[in-house]
């Protein structure tokens, strides 16, 4: 496999850090890979499957190495929209092919909206656009008492009833949020409250990309070819179903991913995938 090279972006109150997997002899547009609140190290094994073409994988604004100068704590998908604008522009312009993984397929949705000449193929898996869900005030609802239980009561509380919602199957009812959630020791999570407010997911993303509003009109007439996938294992789950709607309002069929939301994992993470059989649908849905 060859090694990636580190390199730095300076962005408007954000110092971005990115990783190029070079190839000097391909042919194919580069291949960003992204995603949020995940950062570049949770594409590892995915990348590993495309050492015939140039791969760049980046950590999002305010997560992990890429840290924020202008104080702020919440992230929104325009302005990651914009790092990666910014990004590509870094690259050469692209046109380049992109993957994106759950809240980085909300901001790649946003950047094509923006900017579709510098993407050729995006392939959007999951995204979790609340917005367009048929039970959508439900979901909006039972979101913001989670962001309120982080606030009130830390990490472990808020991440709980994250897992919670996300990994259940079906349409929820209109007074879930008004349910005592499970406690974080049901998820072996820490109940005790460390005082912090910065998480990744919970404090900068959770709100602006689950309640993102997306320029459906402005995506359809969009140069780029846009590819949503669903998991083939996650079914009926939140974001399953909102990849689901996202293709419906663009007027295309969604293809379906070996494994589940995070399918192109390996086990470093805790939740292996079936990165193989995940490269296979990839290579096939960015060659069509």
């Amino acid at each position: 496999m060859t090694e990636p090279t580190t390199h730095t972006l300076e962005v408007p109150g954000a110092v971005l850090h990115y990783d190029v997997r070079q190839v000097e002899a391909s042919g194919a547009p580069t291949l960003l890979m992204i995603g949020s609140p995940m950062d570049a190290s949770g594409f590892t094994a995915l990348a590993r499957y495309f050492e015939d073409r140039t791969v760049v994988t980046y950590d999002p604004r305010g997560i992990s190495r890429s840290k924020r100068t202008d104080g702020a704590v919440e992230s929104t998908p325009d302005l990651h929209a914009d790092d990666l604008h910014r990004l590509i522009g870094a690259l050469g312009g692209g046109p380049v092919d992109v993957f994106a993984s759950s809240g980085g397929a909300v901001n790649a949705l946003a950047l094509v909206a923006r900017h579709p000449e510098q993407v050729r193929t995006l392939v959007a898996h999951e995204p979790p656009a609340a917005q367009v869900l048929p039970d959508r005030d439900a979901m909006l609802a039972v979101i913001a008492d989670m962001r309120r239980t982080y606030e009130r009561e830390g990490f472990g509380a808020g991440m709980a009833k994250f897992i919670a919602v996300t990994s259940l199957r079906g349409e929820i009812s209109a007074d879930f949020a008004d349910r005592p959630g499970p406690g974080p020791a049901a998820f072996g999570l820490p109940a005790e409250d460390d005082g912090s407010r910065d998480d990744p997911l919970l404090a900068q993303n959770l709100i602006s990309c689950t309640h993102y509003e997306h320029d459906f009109e402005a995506l359809r007439a969009a140069s780029t070819r846009v590819v949503i996938g669903v998991g083939a294992e996650s079914e009926g789950e939140m974001a399953h179903r909102a990849g689901e709607a996202v293709a419906d309002r663009l007027g295309v069929k969604p293809v379906t991913f070996p494994s589940h939301h995070g399918g192109f994992l390996d086990d470093t993470f805790g939740m292996a995938g079936d990165p193989e059989g995940f490269a296979a649908t990839l290579r096939q849905a960015l060659s069509e």
